[in-house]
């Protein structure tokens, strides 16, 4: 189990003045757990084994272009709570999560060296991106790192970028392969298909009353990285990539604001309110759009959930 740990504040021996058994971490946003990420954790994990120290993640909320941005950063591949998942999946053992407000930011990189990775969190060793940048204005590099590393007591590994078919796997370009509705690029760079997960909300029970009733889904993002009507795959409260349709973003036919995942589940009539559940995105089959009556709706309704049965049987 990954342990979790929230501020600095809540390290186990914070104010003990006790001597840190130490760790082999890792630092960055982590955003989607990709391929390129999977192969860095990889690493940590080996270093850590080596060094029999926790593996452990640095991370930050909210993420520092969010801090800085605000409603114009980009759009988040995964929410906390699924990238902690996907973390654990790989292997992590401590995941550390700083809160980024304006006295982090102040921090030079001299200052985030010695008060964070050596006082408060007794870093052993590190393994970072070789385009890794820290501190006030992004002043600190690999290099500052491997200047400062021996002083403060750890050693550092600079990890090279992770390539796919001569491309540089980043989060960036997962985000523009969501985009623009190409889910096998998407799957390519994650290792796995996109997915969204959260609890079943009450909605507003339209698609019930036309003979499509939907789990309905709150989505704890600023921004969506994708949006339209999708082919997907439903599992939680005992379904196992179930077949189902699905409907992402702010309805239009009734006029929506707030964004919304919507999943028909085909031949299921059970009761999923409340229920955690995890919807991963096989294909896109058209943009959300208006209609002029609810029996026109209905109708593409029929023709998007033959579609996606036709998709998801193949």
């Amino acid at each position: 189990m990954m342990e979790l740990i929230r501020g600095l504040h809540n390290l186990p021996d914070a104010g003990t003045g006790s001597v840190k058994p130490g760790l082999v971490a890792t630092i960055g946003g982590f955003d989607g757990v990709h391929r390129g990420h999977q192969a860095l954790l990889a690493a940590l994990r080996n270093k850590a084994n080596e060094l029999a120290l926790p593996a452990t993640v640095i991370s930050f909320e909210p993420s520092p272009r969010e801090f800085f941005m605000g409603k114009s950063a980009p759009a988040r591949l995964q929410h906390f709570r699924e990238k902690f998942a996907s973390l654990a999946a790989c292997g992590v053992q401590r995941f550390v999560c700083l809160r980024f407000n304006e006295q982090l930011r102040r921090l030079t990189a001299a200052e985030f060296v010695e008060q964070v990775l050596r006082d408060a969190l007794g870093v052993r060793w590190l393994v970072v991106g070789h385009d890794f940048k820290f501190g006030r204005g992004r002043e600190g590099c690999v290099s500052v790192l491997k200047e400062m590393g021996p002083r403060c007591g750890f050693g550092v590994d600079e990890f090279a970028p992770h390539l796919l078919e001569q491309e540089r796997v980043s989060s960036t370009l997962v985000r523009e392969a969501l985009a623009t509705g190409d889910l096998l690029r998407a799957e390519r760079l994650l290792g796995r298909p996109y997915s969204i997960s959260g609890r079943v909300v009450h909605g507003q029970k339209l698609g019930r009353t036309l003979g499509y009733p939907t789990a309905n889904m709150r989505l704890k993002r600023r921004v969506i990285p994708l949006n339209g009507i999708f082919a997907v795959r439903v599992t939680g409260a005992g379904l196992k990539s179930a077949a189902a349709v699905a409907s992402l973003g702010t309805r239009p036919v009734v006029n929506g604001v707030e964004p919304l995942l919507e999943a028909h589940v085909f031949d299921f009539d059970g009761d999923l309110y409340g229920q955690q559940l995890q919807i991963e995105f096989i294909a896109r089959l058209r943009d959300e759009r208006w209609f002029p009556t609810l029996d026109a709706l209905v109708d593409q309704m029929h023709l998007d959930a033959a579609q996606a049965r036709k998709i998801l049987s193949g």
